[in-house]
């Protein structure tokens, strides 16, 4: 939906039925990658939603997508402070990825390079892995990333340039392929 489509929505329910078909999925990943469990991450965005609806349509709509992320952010680390633990692993992330390969024959390699993937971006810096994840599983822009973190934009660059050069370096050549 472009942002004429977005021109025309006026009402709370037509802004949180937008947002729900542009965002849920992308956002319950990033929560997830917060939270590392894919129901209190479901939480988390439920939560985001009816945020939403209590806001103001026309000071919302204008940057909706950073709004989405910044509070999902947000609520997942009330989560995290509430309950203060968090589970180790995103295997539930991956199997979701994993699951919409359409090939069933190359299903088990891309599951094999997630985890590999994964494996590998334990090793960056959580500031790093954040803003990988926004910025190439959420498809955000530098201004997103920074308006959802709290980062500058330069920070976030900064992050990106040496998070991915890092990873390069660690991961097995044959996975870049």
């Amino acid at each position: 939906m472009g942002t004429r489509n977005l021109d025309m929505i006026t009402t709370p329910e037509q802004l949180v039925e937008h947002a729900l078909k542009e965002y849920e999925s992308p956002l319950i990943g990033f929560a997830i990658g917060i939270v590392r469990d894919q129901e209190r991450a479901r939480d988390v965005v439920q939560d985001t939603f009816i945020r939403l609806y209590k806001q103001d349509v026309e000071k919302v709509k204008g940057g909706l997508k950073s709004w989405l992320f910044t509070v999902c952010r947000n609520r997942a680390l009330d989560v995290l402070r509430k309950e203060k633990r968090m589970v180790a692993s995103d295997e539930t992330l991956f199997e979701n990825e994993a699951s919409n390969v359409a090939a069933p024959d190359s299903s088990a390699d891309v599951h094999e390079r997630l985890e590999e993937v994964q494996k590998t971006m334990e090793a960056l810096s959580e500031n790093q892995q954040k803003v990988i994840r926004l910025k190439f599983e959420q498809g955000m822009s530098y201004q997103e990333i920074s308006e959802a973190t709290g980062l500058s934009s330069s920070n976030v660059g900064f992050l990106l340039h040496n998070g991915l050069k890092k990873l390069r370096e660690l991961l097995p050549k044959d996975i870049l392929k």
